[in-house]
Formats: C-alpha cells, structure tokens, sequence
C-alpha cells in the first residue's frame, strides 16, 4: 500500500504490476523523467546567477522567442531519454520534427514514444515565477524494431499510457499519472530524492478559482465571456477568485488542489486556440480525468480529437469537473 513519504523509486516498483503493460520499459521511462527533471531543476534554481535566463536568439517551430532555458531543457530531456535507450522516439515542442530514436539498430525493441514540452512558461523564469515541464508518452503503433513514424505521435489522447508534469516552485513537483490515479512526489533538494507527497490527487467537484488571461477578453467567444461575467457574478457562492499565473503547469497543478478552472480558448488573434494538443493539452486532459476533472475544447473531449500535426493547437478548458460542465452550456447557448 503506497504511503506519503515512500520515495519515487519505491513508488514505481510497488505498482508496476497495476500497469497493463507491465514490463519495466516503462518504469525505467519514469525514471528518466525524474533523472532529467532533477538537472533542469537545478539549472532553474540557479537561473538568476548564471547566464541562462533571457531570449536564446533563436524562434521554434510556432514562432515563439526560445529562452535559454528553453533550450537547455530540451536538450536535456531529449539527452537523458536518448542515453537510457527506453524510448524509440521523442517530439517535442521545441523541435520541428519529431526525433528517430536508434532507427538503424535493428535490436531496438523499444515500444515508447515521448512528447514533452520541456518548460512551459518559460518566459516566467526571469521574474522569478514557477513554469514546469509536461510529458505524455504512448505506446508505439508501428512495428517494434522499425523507424518509428509520424502515426506513432498522431495518437489520440485517449491512447495515452502515461502522462506527468513537473512543477519548478517553491518546491519542485513531480506529478504523474499511468491511468490508476494521480499521485504527487515533492523533490527533497538536500539528497536529490522525490518523496510521495500528495497520494491520490483529485480535484474538488466544484471550485471557486478561474484561471484565464482577462486581457484577451475582448477577442474571446462570447459563450466564455458570458461564463467569466457568471464567474463575477455575486451570487451563492460567487464571486469566484480570479487567479491567473501564465504558467499552465502552476495554474493547472493550483487548481487541482483548490478546485477552479483553467481556460485558453480560441480568439480573434488564435482562432484555433493557442496550446498545443500533443505537448499541452492531452497529457493534462489526462491527469484531469483521472484526477476526476474534465478537459475540453468547450464542446468536445480533448483527448477525443484526432491529431492532425505535431504542433497542432486547440482552445483549452480544463478543471473541476462541474465548472467545465457550466463554461460548457456557455459556450453551447452563447445568446443565452
């Protein structure tokens, strides 16, 4: 029976045999996660004594400015997950093409493919706020022992088998999910160790937070912005409590705790929406639903939606389940 303060390693071993797949390949993945997340950590730490915050003067594949923060995280996640040949494939969001993990080596029986974003919220770093790394891994659908394809990323959210992100804040989280719940690690930083911290993660039914940027108000849907108005409203238990940190891993993981919602629509500067399917919104869909939350485009379940591209992007409404369900009939009955 897990216990708080059991550490990672203890965690992974006691409840490998609840995962379907079971055959270790995917316990060794985690603990890659948890190797790399421990070195970018500690780089984020130490972002305001070295020469690592600011632009790296380079765009990725979106267009977006990469800090160098950005940079070195992915290098290093993409390094780890290479080095411990786990994985037979990586994208990433700071890539423009997904990478072949050992494509010639015919011995390769390896069955994962990882999406990352390696720092979300990067552009935080230099005010000092928390940002964090996200990670969704699949099941390949190809033949093991071939290049792995474009059709291996291209999943469904529903296909997922693992999904996690670490938080990088006052104290560095690693929170995962194989689909039997969602469980928390919080990172002693005195011996490098993850402790089980928060067992069983779930997200109140109902919250009184709502998490969306106010500034892009005027170029949203008029179905949210008749649900922010609902949320303003003085009413029961309203008004809610706007909290809005720019980090989707902060923003997600505080509401996860506190009960609220998260909401990026689309708008009339992104009309598909702004985060990414595969590197965002999928893997916390994920963790939502087995959280008991809900994630959504405002009308369909994310992890439903069949991917198209590896940087595809789509609106976001994500967190306690029943205010998805009302910023839903909002976004149905617009007029109303």
């Amino acid at each position: 029976m897990s216990q708080k303060n059991q550490t990672l390693g203890e965690f992974i071993i006691e409840n490998q045999a609840s995962f379907k797949y079971s055959s270790g390949e995917l316990s060794r993945l985690i603990n890659s996660v948890r190797l790399a997340a421990k070195v970018v950590n500690h780089e984020v730490n130490k972002a305001g004594l070295v020469d690592i915050i600011g632009a790296a003067g380079e765009t990725n594949i979106q267009g977006e400015d990469q800090q160098k923060l950005d940079v070195y995280a992915n290098e290093k996640f993409i390094q780890t997950l290479t080095n411990r040949n786990i994985v037979c494939g990586i994208a990433s969001e700071e890539e423009d093409d997904y990478v072949s993990i050992n494509s010639q080596d015919e011995n390769n029986q390896n069955k994962y493919v990882v999406l990352i974003d390696p720092l979300d919220g990067s552009s935080n770093i230099d005010v000092n706020v928390s940002v964090g790394t996200i990670f969704s891994v699949y099941r390949r659908i190809t033949p093991v022992g071939t290049p792995v394809t474009i059709d291996d990323f291209l999943q469904k959210g529903s296909q997922q088998v693992a999904a996690g992100y670490v938080v990088y804040g006052t104290s560095t989280m690693l929170v995962y999910t194989t689909g039997d719940g969602v469980n928390g690690f919080t990172l002693n930083p005195a011996i490098g160790t993850f402790y089980l911290s928060h067992p069983n993660m779930q997200f109140p039914l109902d919250g009184r937070i709502y998490s969306v940027n106010e500034g892009n108000y005027i170029h949203f849907p008029q179905g949210i912005k008749n649900y922010i108005k609902y949320c303003q409203m003085e009413e029961g238990d309203r008004p809610y409590t706007s909290r809005y940190i720019g980090s989707l891993v902060s923003d997600f993981h505080r509401n996860m705790i506190k009960g609220g919602i998260y909401m990026y629509p689309k708008s009339s500067k992104n009309s598909n929406g702004k985060l990414r399917l595969l590197y965002e919104c999928n893997p916390m869909a994920f963790l939502a639903e087995q959280a008991n939350g809900k994630a959504s485009d405002g009308f369909n379940r994310i992890m439903d939606i069949e991917p198209t591209e590896l940087h595809q992007r789509v609106p976001f409404i994500c967190g306690s389940k029943n205010m998805v369900e009302k910023a839903e009939e909002f976004m149905r009955n617009p007029e109303n």
